[in-house]
Parts: C-alpha cells; structure tokens; sequence
C-alpha cells in the first residue's frame, strides 16, 4: 500500500496531517531536495507547495517516474 507525503511551508501543509499524510515541513530550497531524496520507498504521492517545487525542479521529479506528485496552487 502507498502513502502519501507533502513537502513545503509548513503553514500550507499543516491540515494534510489531520488526513493521515506524512508532513515535511521545510523552509529553504535545499530542505526540500533533501526532503525529497529521503522520502521512503512506500511514498507513493508527493503533495508540494509552489516553493518546493520549484526548488526541486521537472528533472529531479522525473527522475523517480513510479511516484506521482501534484503541487498546490499558488
């Protein structure tokens, strides 16, 4: 079974934990590629905010093809 995790600002993320969702609050762009290297395998959707997205950039995110991700609107 997947799970699901989010990375970005914490105050955008915060409610995602009430719904059972692994939170990785960060705060700098190199927060957020660490954040993403270190996701579990299991982690099968990647919820980000516009900043975290940014920082990690389409060629890091296709790198892992079997993990989907959305990004928040702005």
């Amino acid at each position: 079974m997947s799970r699901i995790a989010a990375i970005g600002e914490a105050e955008r993320l915060r409610g995602f934990a009430f719904a059972g969702v692994q939170v990785v609050a960060v705060d700098h762009p190199e927060a957020a590629r660490t954040a993403w290297q270190g996701l579990a395998e299991d982690v099968g959707l990647v919820i980000l905010t516009p900043t975290a997205h940014a920082a990690l950039g389409d060629e890091r995110l296709e790198q892992r093809r079997e993990r989907l991700w959305v990004v928040l609107p702005a």
